[in-house]
């Protein structure tokens, strides 16, 4: 029996087939291109650039989530060069304890209490700007930061001091860029006001510019670094930009800071415009800063 199988029906029927597979082809290549296209439209903002709230010794970026209440404890040893006799610094210390809540997620507040001239500071943080990726991207994240301390330290010497001449106010932009899933860097002009001050020549009004860095070297393991340089004036005159070099070290629920740094106080009426270790001589505090979130209500 002869078969009726010959090669124009064979063309024939090759060409159906693809020509019935075309539209499915066709519909899969449109969704691809709907899928590149509202991925390239979709604005994703950066987490994370710093792990906590804190660099080292300043404010980082970061604010508590919404409804997310931080407990922080901030600890400094004695210097190194201390000697023996005082453990090399272990004998002496001051400690700070802070509270900070996010009222949004952009909004937070804080308060804190230090050892060091028994001071009392609360501070008001919000992220203006947010790093982004996608369509309106931002290159950098912007936190804007507005302090205050109060010493409640007796003078013995008359005259006594008012309450307002207590206090200290101190005013930062911190830009922020992360600038790989590994590298964050920071800067932080500042500017810090005292209401009153020992000599004449002293300034009321001290003008710094801070840097910042985090290196991630494993997945829970990051080294930080972080500088103040005080801008010409009396102040820089008499006292030492402050310096500090540590690890972030992440573990569950807390993060764990390990650091040393030539500046004994933990809040920016000390460290600032107050530092009188050299680091290079041996002046070096260690201390450690601990934080540990609360989530005390979901988000909406």
């Amino acid at each position: 029996m002869a078969s009726n199988f010959t090669p124009g029906r064979l063309a024939a029927g090759l060409a159906l087939a693809v020509l019935s597979a075309a539209p499915a082809c066709a519909q899969d290549l449109l969704q691809q291109l709907n899928h590149l296209a509202t991925d390239s439209l979709r604005r994703e903002y950066v987490e994370a650039t710093f792990k906590g709230t804190r660099v080292i010794n300043g404010h980082s970026i970061e604010t508590p989530g919404a409804g997310s209440l931080v407990f922080l404890i901030s600890h400094r040893f004695g210097t190194l060069n201390s000697g023996a006799y005082e453990f090399f610094g272990l004998d002496q210390a001051t400690i700070r304890l802070g509270l900070e809540y996010g009222l949004t997620d952009r909004l937070a507040v804080g308060v804190g209490r230090s050892s060091l001239e028994k001071t009392f500071d609360g501070f008001l943080k919000y992220k203006l700007l947010r790093q982004s990726t996608g369509v309106g991207a931002l290159p950098i994240s912007v936190t804007l930061l507005a302090t205050s301390a109060l010493s409640s330290l007796k003078f013995v010497a008359p005259p006594e001091r008012s309450t307002t001449s207590r206090f200290t106010y101190t005013y930062q932009a911190l830009l922020a860029r992360k600038i790989s899933p590994s590298l964050s860097v920071q800067l932080m002009p500042t500017l810090l006001h005292r209401n009153y001050v020992d000599l004449s020549r002293d300034q009321n009004n001290v003008y710094a510019l801070g840097g910042a860095v985090r290196q991630k070297l494993t997945k829970r393991l990051a080294l930080t670094g972080e500088y103040y340089y005080l801008l010409p004036g009396a102040t820089a005159d008499d006292f030492r930009n402050a310096l500090a070099v540590g690890f972030d070290i992440e573990t569950g629920g807390h993060v764990f800071q390990l650091h040393f740094t030539n500046a004994q106080g933990m809040i920016e009426k000390f460290f600032i415009p107050q530092t009188t270790g050299n680091f290079f001589k041996g002046d070096i505090f260690f201390g450690f800063n601990i934080s540990r979130a609360f989530q005390l209500h979901s988000k909406p």
